[in-house]
């Protein structure tokens, strides 16, 4: 399991200037499970790996230390 750091999370969803349905859309995932993760859910390590593409970021940019 994995959990993504919210400061990390909006940061790089604003450097990649994408809002959170965009993310949703970009990535597959559903909104909710969007929503969820950066609400503080841990998720599994594809769901980050997922997300962090989507960004355009390493995985290890936006994962809690």
């Amino acid at each position: 399991m994995a959990r993504i750091d919210r400061k990390k999370f909006v940061i790089a969803l604003m450097d990649a200037d994408l809002k959170l349905i965009d993310l949703a859309k970009k990535s597959g995932l559903s909104r909710s499970t969007i929503t969820a993760v950066k609400g503080g859910k841990s998720c599994s390590k594809r769901t980050a790996d997922t997300i962090a593409r989507a960004l355009g970021v390493d995985v290890t940019e936006i994962i809690e230390d």
